[in-house]
């Protein structure tokens, strides 16, 4: 039978004692809240990927299949990787909570349960969700291309859909991390923002060059979790071109021309590049500035990249 969403938020319970289940299960119940529950690793993952629950308690230490390792594989699946989990241990040494955060805890409680706390917590990070929730649908309506990172791991904790095929374009072997040298510059640059008490629009993008195509990484905001989001970006030079022609009514060359002059480069380079002689690229750069209205390479350059919606 389908579980009404529309009303109630959903929690999965997973513990394999039936006494800690009757206890949480009632007292999340009274609260309003729609619950499940799952006695095994096996069983929860299974239950999370079918219901896609609000929120996840995970007991830690379960015989079998631990909670850590159930945590790892939610996150590793992009169905369930979103998810809040609140671990649920009587083992409060510090390498066991941090254990816990590694294998991609939200947070985590200490047994035995209190129930009022544990409601709290999880009121607490369901508001987090869903704010969360409505910023990735508005990130997705809009077309962009945006992930979330964990700095530790280089787990993809979230994606849209336009970033999620660029990541399968560029890096099919990823298994939903993030390659190292991006990794490597996420935290070079927390350093330098660290260190300096700077911005990250002070943060150059990071781009990878494909043949004619680069994808580009910018740096945007950490998240309240400790996520970093990037927004990526793909640029290509027979794109651009193509935009430059459709935008100002030009000729192949002259498009072509013009694209290098957005890169700096003077007649001799470009002729070079073209295989052309810079004669001809200077007769050229003259019916773009009279198709343009321009008299000067910055201004016809400073056209062009509005028109492109490329940074200068």
């Amino acid at each position: 039978m389908p579980i009404d969403r529309q009303n109630t938020d959903l929690v999965l319970i997973v513990d394999d004692v039936p006494e800690n289940l009757s206890v949480l299960h009632d007292a999340l119940d009274e609260s309003g809240f729609t619950v499940l529950v799952a006695t095994n690793g096996e069983t929860a993952l299974s239950r999370a990927r079918q219901a896609v629950p609000d929120i996840i308690l995970l007991d830690a230490m379960m015989p079998g299949m631990d909670g850590f390792e159930v945590a790892r594989r939610l996150r590793a699946d992009f169905a369930t990787q979103h998810i809040p989990i609140i671990f649920m241990t009587g083992l409060t040494e510090t390498e066991h909570v941090v254990a816990a955060f590694n294998a991609g805890g939200t947070d985590y409680v200490s047994k035995p349960i209190r129930t009022g706390e544990v409601i709290a917590r999880i009121a607490s990070h369901l508001q987090r969700a869903k704010q969360m929730k409505q910023a990735r649908s508005a990130l997705d309506a809009f077309g962009q291309a945006t992930i979330s990172v964990r700095p530790d791991s280089g787990q993809i904790t979230w994606q849209t859909a336009l970033a999620r095929q660029l990541i399968a374009t560029y890096f099919p072997d990823a298994e939903g991390k993030a390659p190292e040298f991006v990794m490597q510059w996420i935290n070079q640059s927390a350093q330098r923002l660290q260190s300096e008490g700077s911005q990250t629009q002070s943060i150059a993008p990071l781009t990878l060059a494909r043949d004619a195509r680069r994808l580009i990484f910018t740096l945007h905001d950490q998240t309240a979790d400790g996520d970093w989001l990037l927004v990526l970006r793909e640029e290509s030079d027979t794109a651009v071109v193509e935009s430059l022609i459709a935008a100002f009514r030009l000729t192949q060359k002259e498009a072509e021309v013009l694209y290098w002059v957005t890169k700096g480069k003077t007649n001799k380079d470009i002729g070079d590049i073209l295989g052309s002689s810079p004669r001809t690229v200077h007769k050229h750069l003259e019916h773009v500035f009279e198709k343009l209205g321009v008299e000067t390479r910055t201004a016809a350059a400073n056209l062009a990249l509005a028109k492109s919606g490329r940074p200068g």
